[in-house]
Formats: structure tokens, sequence, C-alpha cells
């Protein structure tokens, strides 16, 4: 079982990959289970699927678990959500030396990671990511937030997990939309910093999609290396080098809110999709060649990813969707540096970016393509 170390300061933590993890919870948990009663927050849909092998897991063990089950999808993840969440961590005396399991995707890390950091000022969680897309990227770092009516994850905090349990055996039971959002954060790491496992993805990504285990625990050991690296150097995104983790992001999000942040773009494909503005706009910038930039486009359209914005059919402008980006977190004393490329594998983040050329580009995208 690959296992891959955190190395942060003080507070270092374990990402183990593998299958049967969650019908092993008592002992991959160990110590950090030090009460009989376990809260986990969940979802309904992971509930439906996984609740019953991790009730057993933890009852052969003498645990007694308890269940928050929140209805799937973002909405969750939002001040009715945390506060429901606050609510009954509350009424189950967790204390600070306590650990919450979360049991489902991003948006149950999120919440629960956030959740965790201010109950009592702090305690402790475990993520248990059962999507491809929490895998490789959101229940590894330590970021944690909700939303706010102005935008994503624009309330939350930096509270590093203890412990990230990654069971592959969870992505059986997803969708094959859901699979496909997950593999954008996968091809990510490539494009961002790794041009050799960019070479991977377009060769056997689409095994990762298409639900081959090794290809996925590969896919999914080798993109939490890439992120535990930077989040050792970087855990606060002060010094930029975590900021790189956000190619594709800024342009992902504008279309997210563009489109309501419904199933019309889900965030895997913002992603995915932000990802080939970004390397068409380092084209544009002339950071780039045109053939990077098609060879990023084509392996993201090879596993079913949305690589054209036409496609989504919006009846909106370049000003618009650029006016959704001053809400960007990264936004610093009125600016907003973007996430662009000098190569396949070459992130570096631009702070000389006009906004106004942003429009412009994407309403040549919005008509071109």
């Amino acid at each position: 079982m690959p296992v891959v170390a955190v190395e942060l300061a003080g507070r270092p933590y374990e990402v183990r990959v593998g299958t049967g993890l969650l019908a092993d919870l008592p002992a991959q948990c160990g110590k950090l289970l030090r009460k009989r009663r376990v809260p986990i927050v969940t979802d309904e849909n992971v509930a439906r699927d996984w609740r019953g092998i991790a009730q057993q897991s933890l009852d052969s063990a003498g645990f007694e678990p308890q269940w928050l089950v929140h209805a799937p999808g973002e909405g969750a993840k939002s001040w009715s959500g945390l506060a429901r969440t606050m609510d009954w961590l509350l009424e189950q005396e967790v204390e600070r030396g306590d650990h919450i399991l979360a049991l489902g995707g991003g948006v149950i890390g999120d919440l629960t990671g956030f959740a965790a950091s201010i109950l009592k000022r702090g305690c402790g969680f475990i993520q248990l990511p059962t999507s491809l897309l929490a895998q490789v990227d959101s229940s590894v770092g330590g970021k944690t937030a909700i939303n706010a009516s102005a935008g994503k994850n624009l309330v939350g905090a930096f509270h590093q997990p203890s412990l990230v349990l990654a069971d592959l055996d969870t992505l059986t039971t997803l969708p094959a939309r859901e699979l496909r959002c997950g593999y954008a954060e996968v091809i990510k790491y490539g494009i961002l910093g790794d041009r050799a496992f960019f070479d991977w993805c377009e060769t056997d990504g689409a095994k990762v999609v298409a639900g081959d285990r090794a290809a996925q625990e590969y896919a999914v050991t080798e993109s939490v290396k890439a992120k535990a690296r930077i989040v050792a150097e970087d855990e606060r995104e002060t010094t930029g080098k975590r900021a790189l983790l956000n190619l594709g992001h800024t342009f992902g999000h504008a279309l997210e809110a563009e489109t309501g942040f419904s199933d019309k773009l889900l965030h895997g494909e913002g992603v995915a999709l932000g990802m080939v503005l970004a390397a068409r706009y380092s084209a544009r910038r002339g950071y780039i060649s045109d053939d990077d930039a098609a060879r990023v486009t084509a392996a993201i359209d090879a596993v079913g990813l949305p690589s054209e914005i036409a496609a989504l059919d919006m009846d909106s402008d370049g000003r618009k969707l650029a006016a959704h980006m001053l809400h960007d977190k990264k936004m610093d004393a009125g600016t907003l540096p973007f996430i662009l490329l000098h190569g396949i594998g070459a992130a570096f983040l631009d702070k000389e970016v006009s906004l106004e050329d942003v429009a412009a580009f994407l309403d040549e995208e919005l008509q071109a393509h």
C-alpha cells in the first residue's frame, strides 16, 4: 500500500492509498479513535454505498459510530450546513482531542474540516475521501471552507487532517462523470509541474477513467506526492508556490459562477476547461507554443472532459465572465494573479494580467471554437 507523508513542521500526517481501508478503519485510525463514540459526517449518496462497511468495521472493534448525513451537493457547504454540523458535533460532546471522520467527497471534506477548525477553537479530523477529486486534491493540504453568496470557498481556514485514507474501492461507485471530474485534478499536476506525468496521462489517463485499478493507484499516489511537496513548501499560500495548484481555477470558477454552480458544469469540468483556457491564454501572450496549448486541449478532450467554452451555450460575454473573477481569493491589492504556463510542466504566477485583456480573450473563445 503506497503511503505518502505530508511533511509539515510538528504536524506531519500520512496519506494512505489502497483498497479495503474503510473495512479496516479501527486498525488504520489506531489511537486517533480514543473514545467509543465516533462522529462521522457524510452525505446521502455516500451513506447509501459505504455507511454499512464503515459501520460494520467500527462495530466489530467495539466502537459506536454516530452519523450526521447531509443532502448531497454544494448546498451542504453553506452557513446553514455549517450550523447544522456544529450543533450536531456539540450534541455529540466532541472534545478537542477527538477526531471527526469526514466520509465523502470534497464537499463533505471541506465542510467537516472547517467545522473541526472552529469547534472549541480546533479539534482533529480524519479525511476518508470517496471521490477521485477528493483523493487527489481536496482531502490533502488542509484547505477547508464553505461557500458564501459572493462565491465558492470564501469562508474557511487552513486546518490539516491527522490522517487521510484514500480507499480506491470507493471509486467503483462513482458515476462516470464524477470520475472524469476527478481526473481533471490528476492531469493538472502534470500540466503545472511534471511533464513526464503529463506524458503518462496522455498514454494511460483513459485507463484511470475506465476503472483500471493499477492506473488509479498510480494516478492517486503520484498526484498526492506532488501536492504534498507543494504543501510542505507553502502551507498557507504565502510564497506563491501553492498558488500554482489553482491552475485552471480562476477561469473555471468564473464559468461555474456563470452557470449557477449547477449540474451544467461540475467543478472538475470547470477546472478542465479552465486549464484549456489558461493554456490558450498563455499561447496568446507568447509564453507557450500553440502546439503545447493544443496538446493540453487534446489530452483533456480525450477523456471526455469539456475543452470548448462555446459548448456551454451560455448567454454571456467576456466582460461578464471576467467580472466573476473579482471575487477570486487570490485578489491582492486590487490585482488578480493568473496561473499561466511557460510550457507543459512549467506553471508560473503572472501578476501582470489585465482583466480587460482576459475579457477580450474570452470573447474570442466564445466565438472561435
